[in-house]
């Protein structure tokens, strides 16, 4: 077939096909063989995650490969070359994903093995098919597919929550910390991609599914390079926390006091990346009967933190309304211990039920 005799939209969608691939292939390489950090200096990310995410680009790079070579000698969706790049896709996608969402929880218990042998039952289904395409085994191996992919996702989300909790039961600062975003782009996005490998020859969906490839090639890419690396993971710390929570659930008498001495008047609180662990060293105590405290008092380490900071925010800015001295809510906001002021505007709004502006305007009255 010559240039001229495909249609405008098809070469369209072979553009940006190729121009995923491409993306794919690039992230991986970058990923692998770049020692430093091109988008986020400062930030060590995870290198059990940059190893993870680029085996994900090298994957979605390798189905493009073989999806555009199937379509280029065979077509033939009954035949045992359809059988083996769905199979491949499979294997790739339900690896590397799990994978790299694993590594962004920085956890290293959940394990993809299980994963991989639950792919098995597709590959049986796929070939039952070949050997007899007027079965509905076909139908069946998608309904598997679907299935086993959306009880991933459900366990996704819940392990999700569970490292949000973590995080604010341990960390002061969340800032690139969260992934949560990441995993609902992640998710929406294989949707997508799921629907176009069942979709036939919707070519409005096809650019679909291609331009939502580079979004997430790019969200995950930024994700992968933004994410720090925490002093330990979740699953870790609450394995050290349990001996410890079985012994005895005393909690000293004198934290408090402890806090008000050693973190309040002191405004250790003003440290940026102030962990659980470092201001229980602070302290004098083990970050297990801090956090036990924290708990029985409703908060998380991190609610604890912030209000803190936007009382001190509260003092700096009424002593420089006393003083007449000009006044900005960032550069205060600064002052109070917050690299990011969407990170403190959003804490102030939880913590005092409006706005950093109409406070400020309310005040001045």
């Amino acid at each position: 077939m010559s240039l001229k005799q495909i249609s405008t939209e098809l070469l369209l969608y072979l553009i940006l096909y190729s121009g995923a691939a491409a993306t794919a292939f690039i992230a991986s390489i970058y990923l692998l063989l770049r020692k430093g950090n091109a988008f986020a200096d400062g930030i060590t990310p995870p290198m059990r995650l940059r190893r993870w995410a680029a085996a994900l680009f090298a994957g979605m790079f390798l189905g493009h490969i073989w999806w555009f070579l199937f379509y280029l000698y065979s077509c033939d969706m009954n035949s045992v070359g359809c059988m083996v790049a769905s199979y491949l896709d499979c294997v790739t996608l339900m690896t590397t994903i799990p994978g790299t969402l694993f590594a962004m929880l920085q956890d290293r218990k959940r394990r993809v093995w299980p994963i991989v042998i639950a792919t098995i039952p597709f590959m049986v289904f796929e070939f039952l098919h070949i050997v007899n395409p007027e079965s509905h085994f076909f139908n069946i191996a998608i309904a598997y597919f679907i299935l086993l992919y959306v009880i991933f996702t459900i366990y996704i989300v819940f392990a999700v929550k569970q490292y949000g909790r973590w995080l604010r039961d341990n960390y002061a600062d969340l800032e690139n910390k969260e992934v949560w975003l990441s995993h609902v782009l992640i998710i929406v996005v294989m949707v997508l991609i799921m629907i176009y490998g069942f979709s036939g020859d919707d070519i409005v969906l096809s650019y679909l599914t291609q331009v939502a490839e580079l979004i997430f090639f790019g969200l995950l890419l930024w994700r992968v390079e933004t994410l720090p690396q925490l002093e330990s993971n979740p699953i870790e710390q609450q394995e050290q926390t349990e001996p410890q929570a079985q012994q005895s659930f005393n909690i000293p008498s004198n934290i408090e006091q402890l806090l008000d001495e050693r973190c309040v008047a002191t405004k250790l609180y003003l440290q940026h990346d102030l962990t659980l662990s470092q201001l229980a060293q602070a302290i004098g105590t083990n970050r297990y009967y801090l956090s036990q405290f924290f708990s029985r008092q409703g908060i998380t380490y991190n609610a604890y933190i912030n209000n803190l900071r936007i009382n001190h925010f509260v003092n700096l800015y009424r002593e420089a309304t006393v003083a007449h001295k000009p006044i900005t809510a960032q550069q205060l906001a600064s002052d109070s211990g917050y690299r990011s002021y969407s990170t403190f505007s959003l804490a102030f709004k939880q913590r005092m039920g409006q706005s950093v502006t109409a406070w400020m305007h309310n005040a001045a009255d």
